[in-house]
């Protein structure tokens, strides 16, 4: 038998021997914003596979086998549908359990029989239903075929593809991947290597935005809305809904419907009433579920049915409930995505757009907003109305700024989720701000991402709740995290986001942010007509990090003009980057008065623009009010409180969202346009430390701002020792003995010796003599140390002993260390040869499962240890990120030369932390590095102690293909 044959032969039998992949299947979300299912092809499809067939055109089956093929044989619906989940592959993607598209994969040698070597070539081929061309369901199942193939250690595709067939080789060449092109008999042949680069990187996630981001719209923007579950008498949830839709003066189509109305029901107030909404003639875009849960999978199959493309479910009795509330939420998220529909929900509050040509209020709010452009989520429905409400209030009849854009209530969000909301909101060119109560993040990894993303455009600001009782609420199910909240909270911050601690801090910045400009400095000037009121500014700004200047008193007897003329002078200083009022009644001062500040303070930063202004006020309810009446011109999309990030972005054309550019291209700049008239909208705030921190959150987010147009690099120097290669080959011969495991000293400092990173030396001493003969061997000094994990690290203990000159003074030190704590079997010592004095401190990196990678530093000791002393960042880190680590703890100043002392080698410290943040970001296997403790002196540091440990790494990452969650 030739070895064509036979490996024809194993490939025929291997079928039996692997088990079908489910970890291969998922969600995906198409372009136009649809569902479909991504799946292995087995041998139980082979009617799916005869019936997907009949259903694409013959142009479509011409291009795939280059000759007319009207039908499958027996044999072809056998090799299609019979696999082995290694050499040869198939994926279909599904809509309603049938094919929409297909990708098989079929390993090669380099002589184009079938191979079973590793890091080989596969030929790739689709097939896509030609009523599903143009979803983007070919690229979907690239990323994922792909996927797969590198899990088998297949690392390049190569493809045949006719020269008509324009839109399949669009398909490859847009994928991002390196590849190399050919023409040979009639034929484009293309090849291109699997390994994800910076460019299939973002080609995947401009994707993964604009599908989300469609997803979300279709939910937000129906053209047509059903709400199922409504009762004929008032009252009721369904009943609710449906009148908040019809008051809020809806401008598409709307159906009541409810299975018990009886035939002659033709409407409810005009609604027109069905009792299915199979019986709708037109179209539904959005169906909003107020039926018991028993009977909500009888709603969402008529819904999938009649093509629905969302659902709304504000029904109850899901995982909030226990785990059969869980699992039957899990059904209820698999059935509609089945039909291609998303979901907000269950246990949801419902979804607003003020938007003019929308005036969608399908929520369980009374009232609808007042239009903004502020997008407002929450998870918690009473919350959510608490929010509504308070923006309201302090909107005070503005509309245009700080009324809503856009309102979403998740209630579980067992499927759209704040991720999926961020996605819209980023380019979405009616909102300028986005509020966001999160009581849980189900993928924080991708939250941060996408929170970067979307913070270089337009402020973010998040409060999230149960931030200390250690357990999300019963709907949301979350992975758990090491990281304690503050932590994770600083590494939010570094993302861009605005963090703040309650619901009210949240409303005040966001009005801030909505109404002014980003201050371009922490220098505040405080002016007013009352000094005590001055003072009590003057120590909240100081008490938020701001740098306020001496307050002006313009004593009780000033008057508007008083006011305006100070508050010009003010901004008029280079000196000055914000301007805080301060303002208290005075005697026989009435409403008119209040107006009349108003408009001076208004007038005046109008003249001077693009500083913010805000006001402190004592009992003037009348003057807020005044402040936050609506200007005499409708505010632009470009908010001066966005600067030209937002005022620059390109319109919406059509339907279609414009591709958003990359954050390292986003524009930055805090300094603002020209003001419009949403400048003069002056935030107030009834307490000092409330505008203070509103306004010290601005100045923290403008300096990021700032610093995201410059975000640093990794110095090329880095990758000259670099051998990514021999470090991946180690990783993968050590995994092959386990699940995980912690590697020993060699293996440890062979593999961090793969990234340049050196670790000192240390010989066992099982006894005196093995002890004098490795100190021999490295040369005195020596240190000896005890490496049981109860006195690793424990210098306190006097479980080192250094600067240990000779033979003696390391027997004399041996004898003590085991005399004070046991056999040497037990302390388990070691000598090492003495380092460069220095700063001891302590590098870390680890996976954790719902921040990411995250790397550490610290000084070693009770710096860390006692006080928490550690700084983090997530990885990768640039050179501003290595920089600013360092800089971030509170005992930084022993770097530098606190108190006369040397500065140490801190450059040689920053490099160190970008070897580890490499080696974590390249080898998803390395979910543990502890180097501890890496002594760094005036000139180079030295790693003392390290360790190190792998895993297997996940299935499924935030680079890998695109796919919804399933909580």
């Amino acid at each position: 038998m030739s070895d064509a044959s036979r490996t024809l032969g194993r490939m025929q039998n291997s079928a039996d021997r692997h088990e079908y992949p489910a970890h291969w299947e998922a969600d995906v979300v198409l372009r136009d914003g649809g569902t479909a299912r991504v799946r292995p092809i087995t041998a139980d499809d082979a009617d799916r596979l005869v019936s997907f067939y009949e259903q694409v055109s013959d142009e479509s089956k011409y291009y795939r086998f280059f000759a007319p093929y009207p039908r499958l044989s027996a044999k072809d619906v056998h090799r299609f549908t019979h696999h082995d989940f290694v050499d040869r592959v198939g994926l279909a993607a599904t809509v309603g359990g049938e094919f929409i598209a297909t990708v098989r994969y079929d390993r090669i040698d380099a002589e184009g029989l079938p191979a079973p070597g590793p890091a080989s070539e596969a030929e790739v081929a689709f097939l896509v239903q030609d009523a599903h061309q143009g979803r983007g369901v070919a690229s979907a199942l690239l990323e994922h075929i792909a996927a797969v193939a590198r899990e088998r250690d297949i690392r390049r595709f190569a493809a045949e593809v006719l020269p008509a067939n324009s839109k399949m080789i669009k398909v490859f060449t847009d994928a991002g991947y390196t590849q190399k092109r050919s023409f040979e008999d009639g034929v484009v042949r293309l090849e291109f290597d699997l390994e994800p680069t910076d460019r299939s990187l973002a080609v995947q996630r401009a994707r993964e935005q604009r599908a989300e981001a469609r997803s979300v719209r279709r939910l937000l923007v129906p053209g047509a809305v059903a709400v199922i579950g409504v009762g004929r008498a008032p009252g009721g949830v369904g009943r609710s809904v449906l009148d908040h839709i019809r008051d809020a003066g809806f401008t598409g189509a709307l159906y009541a419907v409810n299975s018990a109305f009886p035939e002659e029901q033709k409407d409810i107030e005009g609604v027109p009433a069905h009792r299915s909404v199979r019986d709708i003639e037109g179209p539904v875009d959005l169906a909003v579920v107020a039926v018991p849960a028993a009977y909500v999978p009888d709603v969402v199959a008529e819904c999938g049915e009649h093509g629905v493309q969302g659902l709304v479910v504000v029904s109850a009795g899901y995982a909030e409930s226990g785990p059969e509330g869980r699992e039957r939420q899990r059904e209820l998220v698999r059935h509609a995505r089945t039909y291609g529909m998303r979901i907000i929900g269950p246990n949801a509050f419902g979804v607003i757009n003020t938007a003019e040509d929308v005036r969608l209020n399908a929520s369980l709010a009374p009232e609808m907003p007042r239009p903004g452009r502020i997008g407002l989520f929450a998870q918690s429905g009473a919350i959510g109305i608490a929010l509504l409400s308070r923006l309201h209030r302090r909107g005070a009849g503005v509309t245009g700024v700080t009324g809503v854009s856009t309102f979403v209530s998740s209630g579980n969000r067992a499927d759209v989720s704040g991720n999926d909301v961020l996605q819209y909101w980023y380019d979405d060119p009616d909102t300028d701000v986005v509020l966001m109560y999160l009581e849980s993040i189900g993928n924080p990894r991708k939250f941060t991402r996408l929170a970067r993303r979307t913070a270089a455009a337009k402020p973010l600001v998040v409060v999230q709740g149960t931030r200390h009782g250690g357990a999300a609420p019963q709907g949301h199910a979350v992975r758990a995290t090491r990281l304690p909240h503050a932590t994770v909270s600083e590494l939010l911050r570094q993302a861009g986001v605005i963090r703040v601690d309650t619901i009210t801090e949240l409303v005040d910045a966001g009005l801030l942010l909505a109404r002014q400009p980003l201050p371009a400095g922490p220098r505040v000037a405080i002016l007013g007509n009352s000094e005590s009121l001055g003072l009590l500014t003057y120590d909240a700004c100081l008490s938020e990090g701001l740098m306020p200047l001496a307050p002006l008193d313009l004593t009780t007897g000033a008057s508007p003009e008083d006011f305006h003329r100070a508050l010009s002078e003010a901004l008029a200083d280079e000196g000055c980057d914000a301007v805080v009022v301060t303002a208290i009644p005075t005697v026989g001062e009435g409403s008119p008065g209040d107006a009349a500040l108003a408009e001076a303070l208004r007038s005046a930063s109008s003249e001077v623009p693009g500083k913010p202004v805000l006001v402190v006020h004592v009992e003037l309810g009348g003057l807020a009010e005044a402040l936050s009446a609506a200007a005499s011109t409708a505010p632009q999309a470009g908010s001066p409180a966005l600067g030209a990030a937002v005022a620059e972005r390109p319109p919406v054309a059509g339907s279609e969202r414009q591709t958003p550019a990359p954050v390292s291209q986003a524009p930055a700049s805090a300094t603002p346009p020209a003001p419009d008239s949403c400048s003069r909208l002056i935030p107030a705030y009834p307490a000092a430390e409330r505008a203070a921190r509103a306004l010290g959150e601005a100045v923290k987010y403008a300096q990021w701002r700032r610093e995201a147009a410059e975000p640093g690099k990794v110095p090329e120097s880095i990758d000259a020792d670099i051998d990514e290669k021999r470090a991946a080959e180690l990783i993968g011969g050590l995994l092959a003995r386990g699940q995980g495991l912690t590697l020993g000293t060699d293996e440890t400092c062979e593999l961090l010796g793969t990234y340049g990173i050196p670790v000192r030396g240390a010989l066992p001493a099982a006894s005196p003599e093995s002890a004098v003969a490795a100190a021999r061997t490295l040369g005195y000094p020596v240190a000896l140390k005890a490496t049981a994990p109860h006195l690793r690290h424990r210098a306190d203990l006097g479980g080192v002993r250094l600067d240990l000159a000779d033979e003696e003074q390391l027997r004399r030190a041996y004898a003590e260390l085991t005399g004070l704590f046991g056999d040497p079997e037990e302390v388990r010592p070691v000598v090492q040869g003495m380092a460069p004095r220095g700063v001891d401190t302590v590098v870390r990196a680890v996976i954790d499962p719902a921040a990411g990678a995250v790397l550490s530093f610290g000084l070693a000791g009770p710096a860390s240890q006692l006080l928490g002393d550690i700084a983090h960042r997530l990885i990768p880190v640039t050179d501003r990120d290595a920089a600013s680590l360092i800089r971030s703890i509170r005992t930084a100043p022993l770097l530098f030369g606190w108190r006369g002392s040397a500065p140490v080698d801190t450059g040689a410290l920053e490099e160190l932390l970008l070897r580890v943040s490499r080696l974590v970001d390249d080898h998803p296997e390395v979910i543990a590095v502890s180097l501890e403790p890496v002594v760094v002196a005036q000139h180079g540091l030295s790693v003392l102690g390290a360790s190190v440990r792998l895993a297997p790494p996940p299935v499924r990452d935030d680079l890998g293909p695109r796919t919804l969650p399933v909580y």
